[in-house]
């Protein structure tokens, strides 16, 4: 979990940074291994069926962290950003998010590309996806989840427990800078040969 500034957060408990759960948690540190162990759990599970679907997005959300978060799988209300990285206004998130997955249905869900080409256009997606941030939580794991439904789709295995977390992450936060290609490596990485 990452510490994101929201100014006056009403996902927050009053005075500090610690979101509000199903649990009532309010020390940070508990609230993490309790979302953790979580995750995991629900990430072993049956995903939501879809269609790569922004409603589809949202279901994947909600099945990941609705034993944590009574909003999961619903779009952010505030406004974020992450160090100097502002993501996008919440009155802007639904049309965003839309005409992201249009995109994506447009391009036939990338299928039938070469592995070089899908890496370089899911990372131009996921750097996309990342930059709206929509959901308050858990907008990463979320992510990772529908790259690997978009891979299989799209007819390419991905073995994500290879996924390396913080050059992940740190291709991520170059993306939202411009530089898709590290993103793009690193989804080439997990492609199964």
């Amino acid at each position: 979990m990452t510490t994101y500034a929201a100014g006056s957060d009403p996902y927050c408990y009053a005075g500090t940074s610690v979101l509000r759960n199903t649990r009532g948690i309010r020390d940070q540190a508990e609230l993490e291994r309790f979302e953790s162990a979580i995750v995991k759990q629900r990430s072993l599970e049956a995903l939501p069926r879809g269609n790569l679907s922004v409603s589809h997005y949202r279901s994947i959300h909600r099945h990941l962290f609705q034993d944590v978060y009574r909003w999961a799988g619903r779009f952010r209300t505030v406004r974020t950003h992450k160090g100097s990285s502002t993501f996008c206004y919440p009155e802007h998130i639904a049309n965003q998010m839309r005409q992201l997955f249009d995109g994506l249905r447009q391009a036939g869900y990338l299928a039938h590309l070469s592995t070089d080409d899908f890496a370089s256009r899911a990372a131009h997606f996921l750097a996309t996806l990342n930059a709206i941030h929509p959901f308050r939580e858990g907008n990463g794991r979320s992510q990772n989840i529908f790259l690997g439904l978009l891979a299989a789709r799209a007819g390419h295995g991905m073995e994500l427990s290879r996924l390396d977390a913080t050059a992940f992450r740190a291709a991520m936060i170059e993306s939202f800078g411009g530089s898709e290609e590290p993103l793009a490596a690193q989804i080439h990485n997990l492609i199964e040969p």
